[in-house]
């Protein structure tokens, strides 16, 4: 599947601290420090809608860690997955009477666009479920005796992993819930476990299958990301990224599928974007209570704006989407442009390294912000403006 364009990253001068992120799995910050070669994978949308602000929000906290990778002069290995065939898409086709190819086409391309005028890092590696169905096929075959049918489905017995609950730390009360909330099948008869997950569904009367070793089928949604991620990035990657409703049970559930097929941990940090809100509640398509970017742009916001307007809030933080965020982060960039134009601004040296320290330490965005505020209201006789716009590209993604 084609990825979008990247836009260039400028290099800087001068060295980075350390990157330390919060691992879901320990609950606590860690060190992302690889030794030449980062790997991250972060799981991608599943097109039957348009990209709104939470889905922004996600990927713009692992553009940042990638920004941070490359300031320190790593080689960046990226990979996100698009599932372009599950069961939301298929229900949104037949509610439209859309052809599901089509609209998983169209919504994949419109969050291209997004991404584009974002200024988003792309992967490298950017992999639709439909062209990944070898390697589902060849992943389940792996998992072995693991594997079980309940009638013509198959299901991945997850305590055959023993790290299965280190990911989100949940007792098997609340995976049991969570599971039957986001998509799981606690109550199916013929299961060995509730928790147990579909790695391979049969045929369903009017929806897409395709031959396999397996049978005719269709790929679970868990293995997908977990044989996508183990093809492009290999057994044990760097960060497993994506928004914190993944945690359980996607991310647990990958992560075991992986560990038993491979007999490695599947990834060295788990990072999860919080949830944005909008009118009460999480922003979600399910609701409708959705903000799109598409919409945003198309209404003549700058994207720079709409990107300010999340690095305002930390990654990990749960908040609301207000119309006042996108005010005051349009202020934000005027002002920011008018005190790089000035003649006469303070040294940049400083700024730089408050920025390089705030985004080390757990991509603290809100910090790097408040520190380019600082400098922006500050008069001074350096030549530093040039500087600070080419740091802005580089660490936050803003183009003055």
């Amino acid at each position: 599947m084609r990825s979008w364009s990247s836009p260039e990253v400028p290099t800087l001068d001068g060295s980075t601290p350390v990157l330390r992120v919060h691992d879901s799995a320990t609950d606590a910050l860690v060190e992302s420090a690889p030794s030449d070669t980062a790997r991250l994978y972060v799981c991608g949308i599943t097109p039957y809608d348009a990209t709104h602000l939470g889905h922004a929000a996600t990927y713009l906290a692992f553009d940042l860690l990638q920004r941070q990778w490359l300031d320190r002069g790593l080689d960046v290995v990226y990979t996100q997955n698009v599932t372009d065939v599950d069961d939301p898409l298929l229900e949104r086709a037949t509610a439209t009477g859309e052809d599901w190819v089509e609209l998983a086409e169209r919504e994949t391309q419109l969050f291209r666009d997004d991404m584009t005028a974002l200024r988003m890092l792309a992967p490298a590696h950017y992999i639709g479920a439909v062209e990944s169905i070898d390697l589902v096929v060849d992943l389940v075959e792996r998992l072995g005796d693991h594997v079980y049918r309940v009638d013509d489905d198959l299901y991945f017995d997850v305590h055959a992993a023993d790290s299965f609950g280190s990911v989100s730390g949940f007792d098997e009360a609340t995976m049991r819930s969570l599971f039957g909330e986001r998509g799981g099948d606690p109550d199916r008869p013929g299961k060995k476990h509730p928790l147990d997950c579909l790695v391979w569904q049969a045929p369903r009367e009017g929806e897409p299958s395709w031959d396999s070793k397996l049978g005719p089928g269709r790929p679970g949604w868990h293995i997908e990301c977990a044989a996508i991620a183990h093809h492009h990035l290999g057994a044990t990657f760097d960060v497993q990224g994506g928004g914190s409703d993944l945690v359980f049970p996607h991310h647990e559930m990958s992560a075991a599928e992986a560990q038993v097929a491979t007999g490695e941990p599947f990834a060295r940090a788990y990072v999860h974007a919080g949830m944005v809100g909008f009118d009460g509640e999480k922003m979600s398509k399910s609701k409708g209570n959705l903000v799109l970017v598409s919409r945003l742009r198309e209404a003549g916001h700058d994207p720079m704006a709409i990107r300010l307007a999340l690095l305002a809030h930390h990654y990990r933080e749960d908040w609301e989407w207000f119309d006042a965020d996108l005010t005051a982060a349009e202020q934000r960039l005027e002002r920011w442009r008018a005190a790089v134009a000035r003649k006469s601004t303070p040294p940049a040296d400083a700024l730089v390294a408050e920025v390089r320290e705030a985004l080390a330490n757990d991509l603290d965005a809100p910090a790097a912000l408040a520190a380019v505020d600082r400098w922006a209201s500050a008069e001074g006789n350096d030549e530093g403006a040039a500087t600070v716009a080419t740091a802005l590209d580089a660490l936050l993604g803003i183009a003055l």
